[in-house]
């Protein structure tokens, strides 16, 4: 079993930044993969990116705008948002795999991202 539990979402404007970070527990960190989902009011939830050991991946709507990364000795992995938009704006969930695992097994409750014009 894995906890991931989110947290540095807030109200933003459009250019701005915000960095949102995830910690895990209940299993070895280093051996655990990670993703990045958003869901907006209404709509699907959506994959954002995510993470291995080695190597990150990114929806294309974010591609350069957003980095992920991971401090292993702090059981926690980051998201980067910069040059926001409107679009940007949802709850922002990370998830976690079973360790060495390909399939995310283990979401948060989320975090807030808003937007503003």
């Amino acid at each position: 079993q894995v906890h991931v539990a989110e947290s540095g979402g807030g109200l933003v404007q459009i250019g701005g930044s915000l960095r949102l970070s995830c910690v895990a527990s209940g299993s070895s960190f280093s051996s655990l993969n990670f993703g990045w989902f958003r869901q907006a009011p209404g709509l699907e939830r959506e994959f954002v990116g995510g993470i291995t050991d080695g190597t990150t991946y990114y929806k294309d709507s974010v591609r350069g705008r957003f980095t992920i990364s991971r401090e292993d000795a702090k059981n926690t992995v980051y998201l980067q948002m910069n040059n926001l938009i409107q679009a940007d704006t949802g709850l922002y969930i990370c998830a976690s795999t079973l360790p060495g695992g390909s399939n995310y097994n283990f979401y948060g409750q989320g975090t807030q991202v808003t937007v503003s014009s």
